[in-house]
């Protein structure tokens, strides 16, 4: 015979091991014991359940209601069958019965620990989706569980329960962990399968370097920096470009830290993995000379019929604008989301007297971008510009703080960000850092010069 005291055990067995607080357990064990007794008497039995945990006790009250023709037993009683425990009892009464609990089984019981731990399995994988779903872009840490046909299972550290893997192509393959080691990856998405939502991890997405540098850089994390684009070769370079919201802080050198020390903590972390930082433009133009950092680029010109570049660079820069394996320009044209084709000035002189190159447009100056599309450009004074007849970036480029305070509705402060902003997507300053190699310079975060980076 099945007694309470050995229901509340098993049911606690379960609850123990997944952790369940006391007044989830009661709801539990409610649902397990309206299981069994809708096994016993049919699925639309209707009860009272009270527990007893202190004294291990169960009380059961069967409810059902009295009618002249009984359609389902388990939850109606005939009037003949209602007086023969009262005279009293009228249609529409209730009748409450109360349950030995001698007339469980061990069916019955394991028919209400199976729900119980269904009921489990539901909430925490309700519990996943809510925690991690908001989580997409953020850094994981945990320990390497197991090694299987090239993923790594990962236990996290805060949430243990969750099943998570870093698959084999989600991996930096110059890396090599083993059981036990400590593991940081970014949840590059949430995967629903049967058993349930499984975290996707990965240390090879370029998620994961944003990620590191949102933990190194406090202006990332405050919103004031923002990466804007990324692009990724694993184990081999990196290129990020980065915008600032505030005029007064430098993203390039809020990236690279003091001494290099912020791009370095992620140089790192990735395994000396080379990492260019430059600065992003809405001009294609300007952004694709930034992004072929650390090459020098003399003129650029854009077909934006095909987004397509055409860069051109002194022989002397041909090299270092390709990069190794063509890995320099790959990577710029992926930042960029445009197709750049390099020429150096001799190949441009030659193929522009055969006529099979654009027409020169002015290289130097900016596309003629609308106001509306450029970062920054508050819609109060983008109307402003245009009710004065100023719709484009080249309308306002050559004007000056005194034309813009001439305009009805532009206070000084307006006339102070309209120069900034102009200055800097004209200014041909710095084109970024890099870091990662013996090569590569960081300027530091006073500006005071190019710092030499180490290889990590």
């Amino acid at each position: 015979m099945v007694s309470p005291a050995d229901i509340l055990a098993a049911f606690r067995e379960v609850t123990n091991v997944k952790q369940i607080e006391r007044s989830e357990l009661y709801g539990l064990l409610q649902d397990g014991i309206m299981a069994a007794l809708a096994k016993k008497y049919g699925p639309n039995v209707q009860a009272e359940v009270e527990i007893d945990d202190e004294k291990g006790g169960i009380k059961i009250v069967l409810l059902r209601t009295v009618v002249d023709v009984v359609e389902d037993a388990s939850k109606e009683v005939s009037l003949a069958d209602a007086r023969g425990f009262d005279e009293s009892f009228e249609v529409g009464d209730v009748l409450e019965e109360p349950i030995d609990f001698a007339i469980f089984g061990r069916a019955a019981v394991q028919a209400a620990k199976q729900r119980i731990i269904q009921r489990v399995r539901e909430g925490e994988r309700s519990k996943i989706r809510d925690e991690f779903s908001t989580k997409l872009g953020e850094l994981l840490s945990g320990e390497v569980q197991q090694i299987e046909r090239g993923k790594l299972v990962v236990m996290l550290n805060k949430f243990r329960e969750a099943e998570a893997i870093i698959p084999y192509r989600d991996q930096n393959h110059r890396e090599h962990f083993h059981q036990g080691e400590t593991i940081r990856a970014v949840l590059k998405r949430v995967e629903e399968t049967p058993k349930g939502p499984r975290l996707i991890l990965s240390r090879g997405d370029p998620l994961f370097v944003k990620a590191l540098f949102k933990l190194e850089v406090p202006e990332i994390q405050q919103g004031i920096v923002e990466i804007k684009a990324s692009a990724r070769e694993v184990g081999s370079r990196t290129k990020i470009a980065v915008f600032s919201k505030d005029e007064s802080i430098d993203p390039v050198g809020a990236c690279v830290g003091l001494k290099g020390s912020r791009v370095q903590a992620v140089v790192n972390e990735l395994g000396g993995e080379r990492i260019d930082i430059v600065p992003w433009s809405p001009d294609p133009e300007r952004f694709a000379k930034l992004a072929l950092a650390p090459a020098r680029v003399a003129r650029v010109f854009s077909d934006p019929a095909t987004k397509t570049i055409q860069a051109v660079v002194d022989e002397d820069q041909l090299s270092l604008a390709i990069g190794r394996n063509g890995q320099n320009v790959r990577l710029a044209s992926e930042l960029t989301a445009w197709k750049i084709d390099l020429y150096s000035s001799r190949e441009w002189l030659e193929r522009g007297a055969e006529g099979g190159i654009f027409a020169p447009l002015p290289g130097d100056e900016a596309a003629d971008v609308r106001l509306s599309e450029i970062e920054g450009m508050a819609p109060a004074t983008v109307a402003i510009l245009e009710e004065g007849g100023y719709k484009t970036l080249n309308d306002i480029i050559d004007l000056e703080r005194e034309d813009f305070i001439k305009l009805p509705g532009i206070t000084l402060e307006d006339a102070d960000r309209l120069m900034g902003i102009i200055n800097e997507l004209t200014d041909e300053g710095s084109d970024g850092a890099s870091a990662g190699d013996d090569k590569g310079e960081a300027p530091d975060a006073e500006g005071a010069g190019p710092t030499p980076v180490k290889q990590g």
